[in-house]
């Protein structure tokens, strides 16, 4: 190949990008955004390249199929770990806004949000994202939170407070119900706080005598 030859290659819409990392990146970018606003159905290959803007065939190069882009594309970035890691700070009795804050506000950013988005959409529809939501509540988030209870049935209190946020999340950022979807972060948190501190710290019944 000549240098004008290399010249022109690289102007081209489906050329590599200057190195491997980044363009691995901006497809796994590319596929996060498009899982987010497409479900796991409706994205294509070819929509992520358009967007990532490389040719489809490097998509495939990097990630293989479709299944494997989009479990590498959902995998939180580490931040997402020091973040819950905030609710375990401190006393258990103020662990439920502490937790209701990380928790929500991973969705509340763009680039933790976009990938929940992703994950939440397509949990009820396939198998593997399902998979994938209950190992993010069961490993991400119960575990993390039931080690910093001294309570009973750490657990299921830690499952309690964390189905209930995802419900939250679900009707605000997925479903975008009103009035939670346009209800203030703050005055959220405000209305949260006293159910979810109740599952972790308060009474529960005892499931022999209801």
């Amino acid at each position: 190949m000549t240098a004008g030859d290399a010249a022109e290659a690289d102007k081209r819409p489906g050329g590599r990008r200057p190195g491997q990392s980044g363009t691995k990146e901006a497809i796994l970018t590319a596929a996060r955004e498009q899982f987010a606003a497409k479900g796991y159905a409706g994205a294509t290959f070819r929509g992520i390249a358009a967007r990532a803007g490389v040719d489809p065939a490097l998509v495939r190069h990097f990630h293989g199929t479709k299944d494997q882009l989009f479990m590498a594309a959902l995998r939180l970035p580490t931040e997402v770990l020091h973040r819950l890691q905030y609710a375990l700070d401190g006393s258990p009795e103020e662990m439920g806004e502490r937790f209701a804050r990380a928790y929500l506000g991973l969705w509340e950013d763009p680039e933790t949000g976009a990938a929940l988005m992703a994950m939440m959409r397509t949990a009820l529809t396939t198998e593997q994202a399902a998979d994938l939501l209950r190992d993010f509540l069961q490993v991400r988030i119960v575990e993390q939170v039931a080690s910093g209870l001294g309570s009973d049935r750490p657990r299921l209190r830690a499952m309690l407070a964390a189905t209930h946020l995802v419900g939250v999340a679900m009707a605000r950022y997925v479903v975008r119900v009103d009035p939670m979807a346009s209800l203030g972060f703050d005055d959220l948190i405000a209305l949260l706080v006293p159910n979810l501190q109740h599952y972790l710290t308060g009474d529960l019944p005892d499931p022999g005598h209801p």
